[in-house]
């Protein structure tokens, strides 16, 4: 059963920033990137500014016109986001829901686009926590983030199907296999979505989570958040990404997940840093601790 069709050769991407503004000179090697892949670029007005507040791409109202003409123009086959940063927060409670319903393409990114997975889990729709042009993908060093991307696309993702990136033992790791719906993406903006109606349930479900330049104690911070709220308690394992541009905070993880006594499966290469292994958010999936694996069962 295929869980995320495969899309048609030469499909478009519509690239949209729903979030921070490229760096000078990015956007125009979009369409080349992609071509290289096989696929076309159609980028949306956003991308290419004027930005606002000198963090966000674009106004607020231009972003969230780009993400709806995206996502409901008949050209585009899937929405590639061009990189995070902040700013799609901004935007949670004027999004067209029902828009999203009638047009449920499928969502790329990660970081930021975290805000984006949560709230289209809601609705019961899939995206991809995966790289993204302006931040990723335009680096020499992320050819095989890339290819793994642009293949997935082209293939699609079907029950059964086994995500096993190269993954070392990690002290973290606990535990045997657990089942449930994938999610979470970066910890910091998931843990944001606490008290929000576009936080995703956390009851049965695999929590994945990584993030970037958060110390120990603000790593601390949002895993008592999370506690709090009732989240470590209600997942059934934990997906542990990269934690990168700071000191380690694998004692903290440990603090707080070793005695919850759920399956963990730490060290997965996906994240801030490279590689950058792309994840499937909204699926059901079987996580295999000691095979170090992700099976897709729904």
């Amino acid at each position: 059963m295929m869980l995320i069709p495969a899309l048609p050769p030469g499909a478009t991407l519509g690239i949209v920033a729903p979030a921070g503004p490229p760096k000078p000179g990015a956007l125009e090697q979009v369409p080349a990137l992609l071509a290289g892949h096989g696929f076309k670029a159609k980028i949306f007005p956003g991308c290419a500014g004027p930005n606002h507040l000198g963090f966000l791409a674009a106004s607020d109202a231009q972003r969230l016109a780009d993400l709806h003409a995206a996502f409901t123009d008949p050209e585009v086959d899937a929405v590639l986001c061009l990189r995070g940063g902040y700013g799609c927060a901004r935007l949670l409670d004027q999004i067209d829901v029902e828009l999203m319903r009638r047009h449920p393409k499928l969502l790329i990114g990660y970081s930021d686009i975290t805000s984006l997975h949560g709230l289209r889990d809601t609705l019961g729709l899939r995206g991809l926590h995966a790289p993204m042009p302006a931040s990723d993908l335009l680096h020499a060093d992320a050819r095989a983030d890339a290819l793994a991307l642009f293949g997935l696309l082209q293939r699609g993702l079907r029950s059964g199907d086994t995500i096993a990136p190269a993954v070392a033992a990690h002290p973290l790791s606990q535990g045997q296999s657990a089942s449930g719906r994938l999610i979470g993406g970066n910890l910091a903006v998931f843990t944001a979505l606490l008290g929000t109606p576009w936080a995703p349930r956390a009851e049965g479900a695999i929590l994945f989570f990584e993030d970037i330049a958060e110390e120990p104690y603000r790593v601390d911070r949002l895993l008592a958040q999370l506690r709090l709220a009732g989240v470590l308690d209600a997942a059934a394992g934990f997906l542990v990404g990269s934690f990168s541009d700071a000191e380690s905070p694998d004692a903290v993880l440990a603090d707080y997940l070793r005695p919850l006594a759920k399956p963990v499966l730490a060290g997965w290469p996906s994240g801030h840093g490279r590689p950058n292994q792309t994840v499937p958010i909204g699926l059901r999936v079987r996580m295999d601790v000691q095979q170090r694996r992700l099976t897709l069962v729904g």
